[in-house]
């Protein structure tokens, strides 16, 4: 599937890339001949991705302190000498409580990792991707960017903000190249996942039309065609990786 995509001659800076669906969108722009950041709190993590690439090189980075972002894409330019691809991924889960119970500091932490995080990787990347000549922006956001779910108003509201600035950053940018547009996973076969009881595992797959969960690589198959010049004419768009649920 990886070799559909030619990143030739392109840097790509993908965060949260250490794990889960960050990892295989920067295993996919690598094998696509990409030269890849990958970037992520766990270092260790990030090293270890970035070791088992051809063109890599790893970074730490803490999402949520504007200053580590901005210092990650100088850095960026300085060692590549361009940026043409960015990929914001990194995100946590967050409380799962109704509104009137949800604790303060669980809302700031997750609306700064999983919505501000977004807007400073955003506020540093597109200058960075103009000098560059131009270039493509993926948000991760969620399905939940869509449609509501009980418990999980941090979450939702911040996937919600993510779709919107997306749309918003894409008219902007528009005329100077640089197109963006959001990515939309529904639940998504992981290892955590994989340990739930059958049970449990089987009322998640029932949600979804298709039968089953997605996979890391669907997601990162979708997110790397629309950083590619196949999808050239696409911008401000939210676009969805869910197996039918949303439709429901």
């Amino acid at each position: 599937m990886a070799d559909r995509f030619d990143f030739s001659g392109k840097v790509a800076l993908v965060t949260g890339a250490a794990s889960g669906i960050g990892e295989a969108v920067a295993r996919m722009l690598a094998a696509g001949g990409a030269q890849v950041v990958v970037a992520d709190f766990n270092g260790e993590g990030a090293s270890q991705v970035a070791a088992s690439l051809k063109n890599a090189t790893a970074a730490q980075l803490d999402v949520s302190d504007a200053a580590s972002v901005q210092k990650l894409v100088e850095q960026t330019l300085a060692a590549c000498g361009a940026l043409h691809l960015a990929v914001n991924n990194a995100g946590i889960g967050g409380a799962s409580v109704p509104v009137a119970d949800y604790p303060l500091d669980a809302w700031h932490r997750i609306i700064n990792v999983n919505l501000h995080s977004v807007f400073y990787g955003m506020k540093y990347q597109i200058p960075a991707i103009i000098q560059s000549g131009g270039g493509a922006i993926v948000n991760m956001a969620s399905i939940l960017g869509g449609v509501g779910w009980r418990g999980s108003a941090g979450y939702v509201a911040a996937k919600h903000a993510v779709v919107g600035m997306t749309r918003a950053a894409a008219l902007e940018y528009a005329q100077q190249g640089v197109r963006i547009n959001a990515v939309g996973p529904g639940f998504i076969d992981t290892p955590l996942l994989k340990s739930m009881e059958a049970q449990a595992y089987a009322a998640l797959q029932s949600l979804h039309p298709i039968g089953r969960l997605g996979t890391a690589e669907e997601v990162a198959a979708l997110t790397c065609f629309l950083l590619s010049g196949s999808a050239g004419n696409i911008t401000g768009s939210y676009h969805l990786v869910d197996g039918g649920y949303t439709a429901q």
